[in-house]
């Protein structure tokens, strides 16, 4: 019986990890299924309205010329999608949601010499993937008030001799954010051979004037790669479009790690989604901003305690092994977020519909054993 080399196995475990090291994939995992029929699902951070109608007509009208792979409306797309963030072509990689493009840096930018560096907890992704494929990962926990310690990540890569430094801002699991004084700070003391991926994927969800897109630093031309998704906001997980913008030499090195195209249902969604303009992303932020806080509200009345949230998704401490809690909810029909050592009495729930979290707050009090009023 022949033996796998040590190389062709650490790229068959990368390759099986990028299909599960989504969020969709991650939140899976930590749910046993057969689950309950008609569950409520509060676990990966979902939108609860969809995509926008605008994009389903334009999806549903594409449906019939599916047969062609359209690859002559790229470069149009590409434009518009570049255009909408004041960048250009050669600044973004489009792939199948942000995680894929994810995938494309830390292949580009970590090695066996160059470690993946982020704050901890944060979204398993990357980590995951650069333990994978043999990468040393570097760990550092979040300050007292969860926003990544900027100081120590350019710290740890400047011992390491480099790497890539990945912050999630707003960061998933928490909800935190990491102010834009400290984001500063981190793109000019980057250190050589370093990298700072940020991961946008909640920031439409903030309206903290303490947060600032790292885009600005892509456009100063900074070692700054910045990961956006259609998946949250815009209610468009399932139709799996993300892509990074940076540097176009960053760009470059990237490009080679896609695995292909994305499908011309999505190219036409997102199209009719950016022509909705700002006020369609306002909304919605309003929208989950209402909900979010009706339900901090009733935490604060159950005495209940949670880190402030930014995303569409909060993160509360239940004082219960959370192993116990995510079970007992999900046996009731309401499936929240997977654990996130090393926090083990706190849960992460979505922000649902109004429906779902009147729902989720009588499950809740049920299974922690306050009153449900």
């Amino acid at each position: 019986m022949s033996i796998a080399p040590p190389m062709f196995t650490r790229r068959a475990l990368a390759s099986a990890a990028i299909l599960t090291l989504t969020e969709a994939g991650l939140a899976q995992r930590a749910i046993p299924l057969p689950h309950r029929p008609g569950t409520i699902w509060l676990n990966a951070n979902e939108f609860p309205s969809g995509p926008p109608p605008a994009a389903v007509a334009a999806m549903s009208k594409v449906l019939n010329e599916s047969n062609r792979y359209h690859y002559e409306e790229f470069e149009t797309f590409f434009a518009a999608l570049s255009a909408s963030m004041n960048l250009r072509p050669g600044n973004i990689l489009v792939g199948a949601g942000s995680t894929e493009v994810l995938h494309c840096a830390v292949e580009a930018f970590a090695a066996p010499d160059r470690p993946f560096i982020t704050g901890w907890p944060t979204f398993e992704a990357g980590p995951e993937l650069a333990a994978a494929k043999g990468f040393p990962v570097v760990k550092v926990k979040l300050t007292g008030s969860y926003s990544s310690d900027v100081e120590e990540l350019a710290a740890t890569a400047k011992r390491t001799g480099g790497g890539l430094i990945y912050v999630c801002n707003p960061n998933n699991p928490t909800s935190s954010i990491t102010g834009k004084a400290e984001m500063r700070w981190l793109v000019e003391n980057l250190p050589a051979n370093t990298h700072l991926l940020v991961d946008e994927a909640y920031i439409h969800f903030s309206d903290s004037t303490h947060l600032e897109s790292a885009l600005g630093f892509v456009r100063d031309n900074a070692n700054v790669i910045v990961l956006r998704t259609f998946s949250k906001i815009y209610g468009m997980a399932g139709v799996r479009v993300g892509f990074a913008a940076g540097r176009p030499d960053s760009i470059r090195r990237m490009t080679p790690y896609r695995n292909n195209v994305i499908s011309i249902m999505g190219v036409r969604a997102v199209l009719a989604a950016l022509e909705l303009g700002p006020k369609f992303l306002d909304d919605r932020r309003l929208e989950i901003a209402r909900t979010r806080a009706s339900f901090t509200a009733w935490c604060r009345a159950k005495q209940l305690d949670y880190i402030e949230p930014h995303g569409n998704f909060v993160m509360i401490d239940t004082g219960k092994d959370n192993g116990g809690v995510i079970a007992a909810l999900t046996a009731r029909g309401v499936a929240p977020g997977r654990p996130f050592p090393p926090y083990d009495t706190k849960i992460r729930i979505t922000v649902g519909s109004d429906a779902d979290m009147e729902v989720c707050k009588t499950v809740l009090a049920d299974v922690l054993g306050v009153p449900a009023g």
